[in-house]
């Protein structure tokens, strides 16, 4: 039987966490929209903060379920094996759609790119500069969280922290790279197709970015208070799983925008 839960952070119906995530990204949406994001940033600080406020709430009750309660039990850790895997896999759709635009556009440029690709007028980034680099980073911190899930399944508590937080630490390295290149970038998301493709594709893969190294964090946290044992840690396992998911997605950034596609 499927365990039941009074917690009002669950991620079914219309729940509270659904609720606040919708809300915070609502704001957030709404600053970028009206155009005064140099001015006042009050919409977007407080959409981070509902999103913040909910998905800290939600974790901690999940944490405290599968921790404390023992509501995990083997239907339920079935339940939310399942529900990552299709999460990913609508994930893997939801850039397949980056994906599409940008081999659309780019073998069969328009007259008004000066048909060529890419455009007129646009300077690529070297993909042998920070871009490799990113990949090197991604490629290492897949090999280290890979460590960390071994060492766990082995009982080593010491190898698995190291594991955990040189992971972290590549992730949040990445993101400063990746920062830095858009602030250098020679071209703007309002420049022809190319611009819009590459910042959509890169920028909501450095999003995910963002939020593997949180799941990340939350499981380092979690294993230094001693919440994961070898056979029950399925929060660590589906950071694993969502981090490898992210690594592949850049490597198809990559070869595709970085490399052929400049």
């Amino acid at each position: 039987m499927w365990a039941e839960s009074n917690e009002h952070w669950e991620l079914k119906g219309f729940s509270l966490f659904l609720l606040g995530i919708s809300k915070g990204a609502m704001l957030k949406v709404n600053w970028v929209l009206s155009g005064v994001q140099q001015y006042d940033m009050s919409l977007f600080l407080l959409g981070n903060i509902i999103t913040i406020l909910t998905v800290y709430q939600w974790w901690r009750d999940v944490s405290r379920e599968g921790t404390f309660q023992g509501l995990h039990t083997d239907a339920v850790t079935t339940g939310l094996r399942w529900g990552m895997i299709l999460f990913i896999l609508s994930e893997i759709l939801f850039f397949v759609s980056f994906f599409w635009a940008f081999f659309h556009s780019s073998l069969s440029p328009s007259i008004e790119l000066g048909a060529m690709w890419p455009p007129m007028g646009i300077t690529p980034f070297n993909p042998f500069q920070i871009p490799l680099l990113n990949t090197v980073i991604l490629l290492t911190s897949g090999i280290t969280v890979t460590w960390a899930h071994h060492s766990l399944m082995e009982g080593n508590h010491s190898q698995t922290t190291q594991g955990l937080f040189f992971t972290v630490i590549l992730g949040i390295y990445f993101t400063i790279l990746q920062a830095y290149e858009y602030i250098e970038a020679p071209f703007t998301i309002a420049d022809s197709v190319y611009g819009s493709t590459f910042f959509m594709a890169t920028g909501f893969h450095g999003v995910h970015v963002l939020i593997g190294t949180t799941f990340l964090l939350v499981c380092l946290i979690r294993h230094l208070s001693n919440h994961f044992s070898k056979t029950h840690h399925f929060g660590f396992e589906a950071a694993a799983w969502y981090w490898h998911f992210v690594d592949i997605v850049w490597l198809f950034l990559y070869i595709s925008i970085y490399w052929w596609g400049g």
